[in-house]
């Protein structure tokens, strides 16, 4: 398998200069919430396009996403995200899979390292790259007719497993992808795979009031919060905490800290 040269990415991405430039993802922001809308009929599967500006907006949220504090990322139609384009995907050979799965993996790592945090919101079904995109975030909720799962077993290709291990613990996780079966949204709750599975119709809503428990707080703070707990997540309890420790560091003789403080003791909690 030929290397793929990630110069190639680059070139692609300096296309996407503008809002109007991005076919498939549109955002607003309000009230220091960005919200992001995926939208490619019918069920939002992503084809390297789609993968391109999902990279592109959030490596560059302070380009795009003006005075934003959080990230609700949402999904137009019935479907949250029905996983690969299926017509691009059986076009896919040993020659052209690696750049394919280079723009897949960075996109997923573009949400997962955006200094923003965000929250997905899930309806329908979350398959394969559904799951990617929604495990990447720091929050998921989803509708409770929702079902989240990996299908990649039926149709020969790996990958997604690690990211549902960032949900569910890894017994449940082989299960799923072994089998190939979708899990209902409320099952997934209970074991603390998403946060909340909420009535379909009260989704979208959800999400923003938990976006907006974040958003109240000093923006530096909460970017640096973000952060912390990205560079924690896989470290051992000694040096994760000594590492949350050197961000308090940083922060000590900033005055944002301070005026966050001080709002804290103004308005007592």
């Amino acid at each position: 398998m030929a290397e793929f040269d990630p110069a190639i990415r680059e070139a692609d991405e300096t296309r996407l200069d503008e809002p109007s430039d991005f076919a498939f993802l549109t955002w607003t922001v309000q009230d220091r919430i960005a919200t992001v809308v995926m939208s490619r009929p019918p069920v939002n599967a992503v084809n390297q396009r789609m993968y391109r500006e999902l990279h592109r907006l959030f490596t560059q949220v302070d380009r795009f996403l003006v005075g934003s504090s959080v990230v609700v990322l949402l999904a137009d139609g019935k479907h949250f995200c029905g996983g690969n384009d299926l017509g691009e995907f059986a076009t896919m050979t040993s020659d052209n899979a690696r750049e394919r799965m280079y723009h897949a993996r960075e996109a997923f790592y573009a949400i997962m390292d955006c200094p923003l945090p965000t929250v997905a919101a899930v309806q329908g079904v979350a398959t394969g790259t559904g799951i990617g995109i929604a495990s990447s975030c720091d929050v998921v909720i989803a509708a409770d007719d929702a079902r989240l799962g990996l299908t990649e077993v039926k149709v020969g290709v790996m990958g997604g497993p690690r990211h549902l291990a960032r949900m569910l613990p890894q017994h449940i996780v082989r299960y799923m992808f072994l089998t190939g079966e979708l899990m209902a949204a409320p099952e997934m709750a209970r074991l603390g795979g998403i946060l909340e599975a909420v009535p379909a119709d009260k989704l979208r809503e959800r999400a923003h009031e938990i976006a907006a428990l974040m958003a109240r707080h000093d923006p530096l703070v909460l970017r640096t919060a973000k952060l912390a707990m990205n560079e924690v997540e896989e470290m051992d309890l000694r040096v994760g905490y000594e590492r949350e420790q050197s961000r308090t560091l940083e922060l000590a003789d900033r005055p944002e800290r301070k005026e966050a403080l001080q709002r804290f003791f103004d308005k007592g909690a």
